[in-house]
């Protein structure tokens, strides 16, 4: 299972897409089923992806010394704290509540679902080195920056942006379809 690993997988295996055929992505927005829970969980990915984002766009700013270090300082305890923040409650949702009654949605699905419990957990031993690293950034005096420290952390970031990135796609592919094909009920 190894291959199927956050850190190394590049797509779910074609038998958990099964049913990206009967409801591509592309098609997604004009189901009826659509609105409601699907568009407003799909919003909060696409919340992360914009933190992630922004303090994508400041650390550069910080390494090409655009931006005063303690405004840097302030953005990404801002920014930072609210994705790691919002991204542990909205898996702790998934985990606890939303995958259970998905998985019992389409059996052919369950070994999709425990990817994704487990891309949470990968997810959240790489978050811990993000914050670590955010942290220095933070604790450091706010007169100069230390390029390392900076360097460090937009390090760390881009690794967490790329696994997330892999981790929602992945996501989305294997829950938009169920809830299209079998509704929102016991999820809201």
């Amino acid at each position: 299972m190894s291959e199927m690993s956050l850190e190394d997988r590049n797509g779910l295996p074609d038998a958990l897409r099964v049913l990206m055929e009967e409801f591509p992505r592309e098609d997604w927005s004009a189901h009826s089923r659509f609105h409601g829970l699907i568009s407003f969980w799909l919003d909060r990915h696409l919340m992360f992806r914009r933190l992630l984002e922004t303090l994508t766009d400041d650390s550069q700013l910080m390494l090409d010394g655009k931006i005063d270090f303690q405004k840097y300082q302030s953005r990404l305890s801002r920014f930072g704290g609210m994705f790691v923040g919002d991204l542990h409650g909205h898996h702790h949702i998934e985990d606890a509540h939303y995958f259970p009654v998905l998985e019992k949605l389409d059996s052919r699905l369950e070994n999709g679902f425990k990817i994704l419990d487990a891309d949470h957990h990968a997810l959240d031993r790489h978050l811990r080195d993000f914050t670590n690293a955010a942290n220095l950034v933070l604790q450091a005096p706010p007169v100069q920056a230390d390029p390392d420290l900076v360097g460090g952390f937009h390090t760390s970031l881009m690794n967490v942006k790329k696994l997330l990135d892999r981790h929602l796609i992945d996501e989305e592919e294997l829950v938009v379809p169920v809830l299209l094909k079998h509704g929102t009920a016991g999820l809201e």
